[in-house]
């Protein structure tokens, strides 16, 4: 691997504590924050939780005053965060503490960006959009996936277009990340394997992206080799506390190597899928990626390769052919084992549906990263081949 010295490069990362029980920890930094009234932004369903009241208990130990807002949805839209915004603001709030997975997240940083610096949420899509940084954000995530908690992204659904607009900005890296696996023995399996494919897809896109780095590059491959070799694991019903840690130290290594690297066409692709049919995102990207390997692998070669060898496969005697083969089956069969299936089932699907999704995926920011420049029939071919035409 050649490094130009000339090559500026960029590395981007909140305060990380990582470890059983790190959410437990977050009184000591509201206090460090001086918060008195931070708001919660987390959904009714981890409530129930005995981690998540625990939790809540310490938060109020600390500060004289809590406000709670979950008003946001799976792909959380544009209106939904102005309105976590409007509350913040008229409440006083001084801190905001985001427990969940990405769209948590998200939604805390879209108010984050919106209580600092007006206007509409969209108006701050694309790169480096966000003038002033917000207020102080705390993450805590619930799932091994988003990375969200260390990442440069949020991603909020535009509710008039149908399409998701990612928002690139270091300010909106969170100031600490309490990254805990007690949390992801309450989730569900199916959510424990679209989130572990999300992870690995961040993993690999960062790898082959042409915003890639030596930094970005450890990162990478460490997540690859930890997903690689926990994730089926950690869906069954005794995974253990140590596979859960596994994969979460997976899904960080894959988020500080895609927040500083970008990603590629996989994430764009499912940006477009996901809201524009309101789709789960993990769930989106574990269908696309073996398709896009396909296609990038030509223009990537190399790394691909090395993407192959920590998951496992042995390639010194593989031609490329054989190596790809092998590499789009072994993701694949994992993504089978995990009981995703190959397709999105779609109602009535049209021309029209296709070329809005083929349009908003092509103008994606991820796409700019994507080791190979895709035309509009081989993403439009991709879409045709996921998507099961359910006729009504």
């Amino acid at each position: 691997m050649n490094y130009s010295i000339l090559e500026l490069r960029k590395f981007v990362i909140p305060e990380i504590i990582i470890g059983t029980d790190a959410r437990l920890l977050i009184g000591r930094y509201i206090s460090h924050f001086n918060s008195k009234k931070p708001m919660l932004v987390a959904d009714q369903i981890l409530r129930q939780f005995d981690w998540f009241k625990s939790l809540k208990s310490t938060i109020l130990s600390e500060a004289q005053n809590l406000i709670l807002f979950d008003g946001y949805t799976a792909n959380p839209k544009d209106f939904e965060v102005m309105i976590g915004a409007e509350l913040f603001l008229s409440e006083q709030c001084d801190l905001l503490i985001a427990v969940g997975g990405g769209s948590s997240i998200d939604c805390a940083k879209g108010i984050s960006i919106v209580a600092s610096n007006g206007g509409n949420i969209l108006d701050y899509e694309g790169v480096d959009q966000v003038k002033m940084p917000g207020p102080p954000l705390i993450c805590i995530p619930t799932t091994a996936g988003s990375s969200a908690d260390v990442s440069q992204f949020a991603i909020i659904a535009d509710s008039h277009t149908k399409s998701k607009k990612a928002i690139i900005s270091k300010k909106v890296v969170p100031d600490l990340a309490l990254i805990d696996p007690v949390p992801l023995m309450t989730m569900n399996p199916y959510l424990t394997a679209c989130t572990g494919m999300d992870a690995l897809t961040h993993a690999i896109e960062a790898y082959v992206s042409t915003a890639h780095s030596a930094l970005t590059d450890v990162h990478a491959i460490e997540a690859i080799s930890l997903l690689s070799d926990n994730l089926a694991a950690s869906v069954e019903a005794d995974a253990s506390l140590e596979t859960k840690f596994q994969i979460m130290l997976g899904s960080l290594q894959a988020g500080l190597a895609f927040s500083n690297a970008s990603l590629g066409g996989v994430h764009a692709m499912a940006h477009a899928l996901g809201g524009y049919l309101d789709l789960a995102h993990g769930e989106c990207n574990s269908i696309l990626l073996e398709h896009l390997i396909k296609l990038n692998y030509p223009t990537a070669p190399d790394r691909y390769n090395e993407i192959a060898r920590h998951m496992g496969i042995n390639t010194d005697a593989l031609e490329n052919d054989e190596i790809l083969q092998s590499l789009t089956t072994v993701i694949a069969q994992l993504r089978e084992n995990l009981g995703i299936p190959a397709k999105v089932k779609v109602a009535n699907l049209n021309t029209k549906t296709i070329d809005a999704l083929v349009e908003n995926a092509l103008s994606d920011p991820c796409m700019v990263t994507n080791p190979k420049t895709l035309t509009n029939q081989e993403v439009n071919l991709i879409y045709r081949r996921i998507i099961d035409d359910k006729k009504e």
